[in-house]
């Protein structure tokens, strides 16, 4: 087979597997659209990847798309896309926007949740004031909340032009995207953000743990790993983060109208795809993480990555899984993201 012929079956495939109450788009189609996309030398087409590895996500994207457009007709719509570590999500939200712009002709924007984490000088002054724990980016309480609620509003045009973050004069609104650099473990100068027109019609916003609901108290309870029995014995750290979820995040991850997650297999999947990338990193990078490293980080995900895992099916409106081979290999409707706001019942 030739790699149009790979391209096109993978992505076939992948389509398929959508379920028909879910399909906006035939598998062929959509199909069709991934090697029109490829063929375009788009920027978030990742050449580094094997054909059927492109051509599979590049079909789910596709579906994606048309399922996004469909309900952005009624609205412009902020999607979110969540999953566990490693699981593909800004590599699927990258695919998905080309497509929608490409194929849909929709103006889109995507804000990742990392690029909102708070400086780390920040963050050191929440681990002197609340636990230690806080000085690593990563849990709810580590993000500028408040930010991220101001670009969601501007990038739907629900703030005055001319005013605040990235606005500018004569009736041309641009908003500037901040972008985190993980090596550093800063955010990156304003100079270096992406400025977006706005308002637009979509905005994928990707992020470990966005939609996450808090947990019921009886869940803080018990530590889950040695990170919280060793480094929060007395559970304040964990209790800080559900406190988080209740207050700021609801505000942000209600202004979402859909709410799509990736599924891993299970928790140690998270774990050996971040050190297989971080192996990777070592090659090139000497401010690598260590194998010991890794673990310890990761750990600081545990918690909210399984209850999410386990919640998923309820909490969002599609849920598309992963087996152990990292392939996008079924997609299931869930019960369905309310937006503005969580249910009195939607606690993890």
């Amino acid at each position: 087979m030739t790699d149009t012929a790979k391209l096109l079956a993978a992505a076939f495939g992948a389509a398929g597997c959508w379920p028909a109450v879910e399909r906006a788009l035939a598998p062929r189609a959509a199909a069709l659209m991934a090697l029109r996309l490829a063929e375009a030398g788009e920027p978030d087409w990742p050449a580094h990847l094997e054909v059927p590895v492109t051509g599979m996500l590049s079909g789910h994207a596709a579906m994606l798309a048309a399922w996004i457009d469909v309900r952005r007709r009624r609205g412009r719509l902020i999607v979110g896309l969540a999953g566990g570590q490693g699981s593909g999500k800004s590599t699927l939200a990258g695919f998905t926007a080309a497509l929608l712009r490409r194929e849909f002709g929709a103006r889109v924007a995507v804000l990742g949740l990392d690029d909102l984490y708070l400086p780390r000088a920040e963050r050191a002054a929440l681990a002197n004031s609340v636990h230690p724990l806080f000085a690593t980016r990563g849990v709810p309480g580590t993000h500028d909340v408040g930010l991220g609620v101001e670009l969601l509003d501007r990038l739907m045009g629900l703030a005055a032009v001319g005013d605040g973050v990235g606005a500018r004069a004569g009736g041309a609104a641009t908003v500037a995207l901040p972008r985190f650099d993980k090596g550093r473990d800063e955010r990156m100068d304003a100079a270096h953000w992406v400025e977006v027109a706005a308002p637009v019609d979509v905005v994928i916003f990707e992020g470990w743990c966005v939609g996450a609901p808090p947990q019921d108290e009886a869940a803080l309870t018990s530590p889950c790993n040695d990170l919280e029995r060793q480094e929060d014995a007395h559970g304040v750290w964990r209790r800080s983060v559900n406190a988080a979820l209740m207050g700021d995040y609801h505000r942000l991850f209600g202004r979402m109208g859909a709410l799509v997650y990736l599924r891993i297999p299970d928790f140690a999947a998270a774990l050996r795809w971040r050190e297989e990338q971080e192996a990777q990193l070592r090659t090139r990078a000497p401010t690598a993480m260590t194998p010991a490293e890794v673990i310890r980080f990761v750990a600081h995900y545990e918690r909210l990555t399984v209850a999410l895992r386990q919640a998923s099916l309820r909490l969002a409106d599609l849920l598309l899984e992963l087996d152990d081979r990292h392939r996008l290999v079924a997609v299931t409707s869930g019960g369905g993201f309310r937006p503005r706001g969580f249910r009195r019942d939607s606690a993890l």
